[in-house]
């Protein structure tokens, strides 16, 4: 399942702009969680390393009056400074033309301001949300120079950044540069003050990211951190936890990894008719999944000496999701009764 734009098409040109901000407490469970090794049942994939390529376009002063002083209210250095700002100005970010995102990709490189760079990030963003645009980002080198700004040293800025590579995400072509930083966005995330906006951007490129089997493989030692952020995160966290732990479970070859990663014991807590209905549906989805696997017996009493896994906690006779669930019977939300039932039958 994958996420839409961050943010709508809006007509007005002047209307992209805008900050968002995360704030929260310091970030810490997955590092208790995940502090121990074991040995695995299925063979790891070899992890691949960010490869970024920059680019250097040529650069002219802009005037006054013309592109991004209309679309980010900026003074900066980019290219085509006589392109007719009464035209610029009514364009939605699907109408940008392939100079105008040339320069504000040279903009982004020579900005020194964070506010400026949030301001162009969240353009590109928005200008992200058409396939069109995707393509030509791509074709610009545009999502190495966007993907840079990981490790901008402001906040906002990861958030804009993490907000137009997701968009950017949506592309198939696109998920080839993207997959590569895999690794600083996981890093983001358990860095990252809990609930944060840099925390749900993060899970929503994920998200996307996952859609497919294609790259899923690249997140299989992540799964302790989803769920021990099903376990302290907001609803909104939670969902988007939830979502990644689904795609994951859809696919069979990714089981293994699945089932043997560590797991909160407080993670059962969830199923319960005191979750939002929203975060509870996903988990069914994903104990749905779960139950559909079949491990042979001897893979089974292997699973069953590795404290605290997922199989232990979720899968094993001495778990009590199973009375978890029938307790879930009698919800409210007809929904996530059918779906109980779908997987107690």
């Amino acid at each position: 399942m994958g996420d839409g734009s961050i943010t709508p098409r809006i007509g007005n040109m002047k209307a992209l702009l805008g900050i968002v901000a995360g704030a929260g407490a310091s970030y810490g469970i997955y590092k208790l969680l995940s502090g121990g090794s074991f040995k695995r049942i299925k063979k790891s994939v070899t992890s691949e390393s960010p490869v970024v390529r920059s680019s250097h376009p040529s650069e002219v002063t802009l005037q006054r009056g013309s592109l991004l002083a209309k679309v980010s209210g900026l003074d900066v250095v980019c290219a085509r400074p006589d392109v007719a700002s009464d035209d610029i100005i009514h364009q939605s970010p699907g109408n940008l033309e392939p100079q105008h995102l040339k320069m504000l990709l040279s903009c982004l490189q020579t900005s020194s301001n964070p506010s400026d760079r949030c301001r162009i990030l969240l353009t590109l963003g928005n200008a992200a949300a058409f396939t069109v645009n995707q393509n030509l980002i791509r074709e610009f080198e545009g999502i190495h120079i966007i993907a840079g700004f990981l490790s901008d040293p402001a906040a906002e800025v990861r958030v804009q950044t993490l907000n137009a590579l997701n968009n950017l995400c949506m592309n198939i072509p696109n998920q080839e540069h993207i997959k590569v930083y895999v690794p600083q966005v996981l890093e983001l995330i358990e860095m990252s003050p809990v609930n944060s906006d840099l925390q749900l951007g993060a899970l929503r490129l994920l998200t996307n990211l996952s859609v497919t089997d294609k790259h899923q493989h690249l997140l299989k030692e992540s799964i302790t951190l989803l769920l021990s952020l099903l376990v302290v995160s907001n609803e909104a966290l939670q969902v988007q936890a939830a979502k990644v732990l689904v795609n994951l479970s859809s696919n069979p070859d990714m089981m293994d990894d699945i089932v043997q990663a560590q797991a909160p014991a407080s993670v059962l807590l969830l199923f319960d008719a005191r979750t939002a209905p929203a975060v509870l549906l996903r988990l069914l989805t994903f104990a749905g999944n779960l139950k559909s696997w079949r491990p042979s017996a001897q893979v089974a009493d292997e699973l069953r000496r590795k404290q605290d896994c997922l199989f232990r906690v979720m899968l094993d006779e001495s778990s009590q999701l199973h009375s978890r669930l029938v307790q879930l019977l009698s919800h409210t939300d007809a929904e996530i009764q059918a779906q109980v039932a779908r997987i107690l039958t």
